[in-house]
């Protein structure tokens, strides 16, 4: 083996030790998820809404009845908004209180979006009320509310 290539593996074995170190030292400085309490959905309610009492109405959620299977469940909302400069949504925040993390997902929008809505799915963890919460721009906050019934292969639960 000649001198060059040996100087070149001990630099490869030392980019890598010290590669490997910085990580290590990485992981254990940063916080991690493990470390960092999940806000329950009262929790996230209350920091949506701050202190705006959020009405009933405006907001259509559209949910099954029942869930035969909890990994994989369809949803879509609508909110009735013109849309316009002065008056829009800014975002609909879609909560599952019922799931280990309540946060289902927060969807954005601008009078350039032309209409408020979406539509994913979504995983729950039991049984439980699913609450819709629609930011408008004047700072009206409107919620609604619908329960799914998750079973487990279709036999009840």
């Amino acid at each position: 083996m000649s001198a060059d290539m040996h100087l070149n593996e001990l630099n490869r074995r030392y980019f890598i030790l010290g590669s490997t170190a910085m990580a290590a030292f990485a992981a254990l400085t940063s916080p991690s998820s493990a470390q960092t309490p999940v806000p329950t959905a009262e929790e996230l309610i209350k920091a949506i809404t701050k202190d705006v009492k959020p009405a009933d109405g405006k907001v259509a959620l559209d949910l099954p009845e029942i869930a035969e299977n909890g990994n994989t469940v369809p949803f879509s909302f609508t909110v009735e908004s013109p849309m316009t400069a002065a008056d829009h949504v800014k975002a609909v925040h879609v909560i599952a209180p019922g799931n280990p993390r309540a946060e289902i997902g927060s969807y954005y929008f601008s009078p350039q979006s032309g209409k408020a809505s979406a539509s994913s799915r979504m995983r729950l963890a039991k049984t439980q009320d699913i609450v819709a919460i629609a930011e408008m721009s004047d700072g009206k906050m409107f919620m609604t509310k619908r329960a799914v019934k998750v079973t487990i292969g279709g036999c009840g639960g």
